[in-house]
């Protein structure tokens, strides 16, 4: 049950992302709700993007940044290019590589020519592309 603090968390932070051009949707109100929980566990979250048209996720991170780096820590997954812009990628954020077949993470530096910068590149694509694709699933028929 949230309690009136939260509440008001969460709508303040609602505004200020209308604001810059989110959408209201429950998914951006779901995110809120866990990103402005009390606490100060590490919170991890897998899409941050999930649910979000391309100006909410644009919205969404521009908030996180504005954050600080004094803020409660935070690790997301993503496939969206507009939630990880690799030109964007500021001195108190990290960028992590799991590859898919399963070979040790490494931490990439988001500069061309790095370990693991193009495979972090081609995972990403546009909110429109992510959207068009969501639910697809690749499988080899047997």
């Amino acid at each position: 049950m949230p309690t009136p603090a939260h509440k008001a968390r969460v709508e303040a932070s609602l505004a200020v992302l209308l604001a810059d051009g989110a959408v209201d949707s429950v998914a951006l109100t779901t995110l809120l709700a866990a990103l402005e929980a009390d606490g100060d566990t590490i919170l991890v979250i897998d899409m941050l993007e999930q649910g979000l048209d391309a100006a909410s996720q644009e919205a969404v991170i521009a908030h996180l940044r504005r954050r600080g780096p004094a803020a409660r820590p935070l690790f997301f997954l993503t496939r969206s290019n507009a939630i990880l812009d690799l030109d964007a990628v500021g001195d108190d954020e990290a960028i992590i590589l799991c590859p898919a077949n399963h070979s040790v993470p490494i931490s990439v530096t988001p500069v061309p020519g790095a370990a693991g910068y193009e495979a972090v590149a081609t995972c990403l694509a546009s909110p429109a592309v992510r959207a068009r694709t969501e639910g697809m699933v690749a499988w080899r028929p047997s």
